[in-house]
Order: C-alpha cells, then sequence, then structure tokens
C-alpha cells in the first residue's frame, strides 16, 4: 500500500502465552531465518526513547481510535551508540511506514539537552519534521521502552516475525545510554508479543505456521501501554 508517497506494510500484533510462542517458533524457524542482529541467546536488546506533543496526541488518537497517526521515538540496540536511529512511525489503520534517519551520540545528546542546531542545519526531511514538531507542537521525551526481541525474517514478502520480551519502562530518565536506569516491568514472561510484518501479502506457509486464535489479536502499541500503565499506578 502506497500513501503520500510512501510505501506501507501490514502489522498484525498479538498478545500470546509462552506455550503460544514455542509452538509458532517452532515452526516458523524451518521457514523463516533468524534475524541477523540477534547474539548467542537468539535475541537483541532495544531500547527506545519516545516523544509526544504537549497534548499528547500519539497516546490519545490511539486510544481514541484515530486511524491515521504518527509517533517519534529515538533508538538504540544493544545499548551501542554504532546505530541510533531517529524514527517516525505513520499508521493508516492496520498499515505501518517507518521512516528513520541515523544520528550521532553527540547530535542524541544535543537534542535532549535543547541543542537542536544539527536538525536545523540537516537536509534530511525526517531531522527537519523533528525540528518542526518539537517547536511548534512542543514534542518532547515521555518514557524510555525497553524489550528483547526474537527475530526472524524471509525475502518474500519482506515478511518479519517478531517476539518481545520482557516489557519494560522508565518514567524519569530520557538518557537511553544509562545502563543502571530504573526500569519497571509491564509485560513479564510468559506473556510477550508477537508482530507480524509483510508486504503486500503473508506467504500462505507461514499464515498457517502462525496459526492463533483470532482473540488474541491486538491493537497493542507498546509506547501507549506503558503510558497507560503509569497513570494506573
Amino acid at each position: 500500500m502506497r500513501n503520500g508517497g510512501k510505501k506501507f506494510r501490514h502489522e498484525l500484533k498479538y498478545y500470546i502465552n509462552y506455550n503460544d510462542y514455542i509452538s509458532v517458533r517452532n515452526r516458523i524457524k524451518y521457514v523463516l531465518k533468524l534475524d541477523q542482529n540477534a547474539d548467542e541467546s537468539g535475541e537483541y536488546f532495544i531500547r527506545s526513547l519516545y516523544y509526544d506533543d504537549i497534548y499528547d496526541s500519539a497516546l490519545y488518537e490511539k486510544n481514541f481510535g484515530v486511524n491515521i497517526r504518527k509517533k517519534y521515538r529515538i533508538r538504540i540496540y544493544n545499548m551501542s551508540d554504532k546505530v541510533i536511529k531517529l524514527e517516525r512511525k505513520n499508521k493508516v489503520g492496520q498499515y505501518v511506514c517507518k521512516e528513520s534517519a541515523t544520528i550521532s551520540r553527540k547530535e542524541y545528546y544535543e537534542i535532549i539537552n535543547g541543542n537542536y542546531k544539527s536538525l536545523v542545519s540537516s537536509n534530511h526531511p525526517l531531522k527537519r519534521d523533528f525540528y518542526w514538531e518539537i517547536k511548534n507542537k512542543i514534542l518532547a521525551p515521555k518514557v524510555i521502552v525497553d524489550y528483547d526481541r526474537e527475530a526472524y525474517v524471509g525475502k518474500i514478502s519482506e515478511t518479519r516475525i517478531t517476539f518481545d520480551k520482557n516489557l519494560r519502562v522508565s518514567y524519569t530518565d530520557n538518557n537511553i545510554f544509562n545502563e543502571n536506569i530504573a526500569t519497571q516491568t509491564i509485560i513479564a514472561m510468559p506473556k510477550m508479543i508477537m508482530e507480524v510484518k509483510f508486504n503486500e501479502f503473508l506467504p500462505e506457509s507461514v499464515r498457517k505456521m502462525i496459526c492463533i486464535d483470532a482473540e488474541d489479536l491486538s491493537a497493542i502499541s507498546k509506547y501507549v501501554f506503558c503510558r497507560v500503565q503509569k497513570n494506573n499506578i
């Protein structure tokens, strides 16, 4: 699907238990490859700093079922600064388009400390859009979200199946490189989130292997889930 010149992918999310995970994983591992970023345990760590505006639009638009929405985040992997991504996730219904721009560790610290020179001087449209949102919609950091991901990929329709485990959140720190950050567990084992992403179609061989009850299909957003849990504390 294309919208506004951007390519969107299907994204389906399931809230599953450990038995479902073992069942699905044991089937798909024979037809999909383990993500190359995985370590010896078969997983990798993801940390994201999520932004929202003064009205918490990304939070409330999701809860109110707004069909077209977006959110910004800064993301790292395995606590490394080798790849730091500024991302914008655009959603139209169940379709997703993720745009990204690489930033340096120096740029990251400048941004969270209110120095936006690197964004203003950049030719990258995402960086300039991010700056516009900061200045005009008072976009600001809200939460850090952590989880461990086990991912499998296939070439046909760029199929990708991920199992996101041990969802954790920090409400008090914006430094994604703080290894001693205090986090609260939001979803713990044996529960986890399974995401199924693909382009035009999901290969039939894969579809048959991920037979999960339809009632487990969820519109869960890690960012929203973590924000809502804070309000419920």
